[in-house]
């Protein structure tokens, strides 16, 4: 917990869990880490459950489709449907669908997965080709990345197309010895190159990740908890969006860095991030702690 890490919820605190009804969870660093889901998750999910309280999947990773995901899902042991998920690929779809309705034609920075969700909303992907000119730029989190592609990509921003980025995320978390270069890096490559940055990045922090949720269950704004592992994602959209904001220090942000957070907040009247609501270990801890303000 922000104020009081590790000790006994205040009053206040207890009265802003026992408002929650349902959590907005990231999936990457929270309920999982790479290909590894934490040990305590099933016990998390089937709790809340038990206990009145809805979850959906929020994640800010569009490198897979939202069939994808429910099979990784499944393979984990975790049981959701469509109505459960909610990725940055489908928030692209809905904004260019949106803004642009006559868009077709898309030149997709993303993996094969994402492109397949692209498609089967009814887009057309583009060819690495100058002859193909899309309607809308999509730059993704690409584990796929071919040079050539990022070539294009920055080809196409540089000639003025309608731009867009999935997620601001710099880096992946991973369980693996490496660094996951996301699609706020992948941006920052093409802006060097010419100059240009994307003119809307969705995902979260953008407060529509939540406002969704929201509408589709009928919940007010302190009746929803984003849970994430992201100070720069995950809390700032709980802050955006007027929700509960909860850390978990099971990914990539540290104690540490989230109480320095915090003292900026307490001491600068325009911080660069707000501190979440609760800092916690980890899901596990939440749901002790979202039992106990129920008690």
């Amino acid at each position: 917990m922000t104020e009081n890490y590790n000790r006994q919820l205040t009053p206040q605190q207890k009265e802003k869990l026992r408002k929650v009804k349902r959590l907005a969870l990231d999936m990457d660093g929270t309920i999982y880490l790479g290909s590894r889901l934490f040990p305590f998750t099933l016990d998390f999910l089937k709790e809340m459950r038990e206990n009145g309280i809805g979850y959906s999947f929020l994640t800010n990773n569009p490198s897979k489709s939202v069939a994808d995901y429910l099979h990784k899902l499944e393979n984990m042991g975790i049981e959701a449907s469509e109505d459960n998920m909610y990725t940055t690929s489908l928030a692209a779809i809905d904004y260019i669908k949106t803004h642009y309705p006559e868009a077709k034609r898309l030149f997709l920075l993303g993996t094969p997965s994402m492109i397949s969700q692209f498609e089967k909303a009814g887009f057309i992907s583009c060819a690495d080709d100058p002859a193909d000119v899309p309607d809308v730029l999509v730059v993704a989190f690409d584990m796929t990345l071919s040079y050539d592609r990022l070539c294009r990509a920055t080809w196409w921003a540089s000639r003025g197309i309608p731009y867009i980025a999935t997620n601001p995320d710099r880096v992946c978390p991973t369980d693996q010895q490496l660094v996951l270069v996301d699609c706020g890096s992948i941006c920052k490559c093409i802006e060097h190159a010419c100059g240009r940055k994307p003119d809307i990045v969705l995902g979260k922090p953008d407060p529509n990740m939540l406002y969704g949720i929201m509408q589709s269950h009928g919940l007010a704004s302190e009746e929803i908890a984003m849970v994430g592992d992201r100070i720069y994602t995950d809390t700032a959209t709980a802050h955006n969006a007027g929700a509960v904001g909860v850390l978990v220090l099971s990914g990539e942000t540290t104690l540490e860095t989230a109480l320095a957070v915090a003292e900026d907040a307490r001491t600068n009247p325009n911080p660069e991030f707000y501190p979440p609501d609760f800092i916690v270990r980890d899901i596990k801890e939440l749901g002790e702690l979202l039992l106990e303000a129920r008690k």
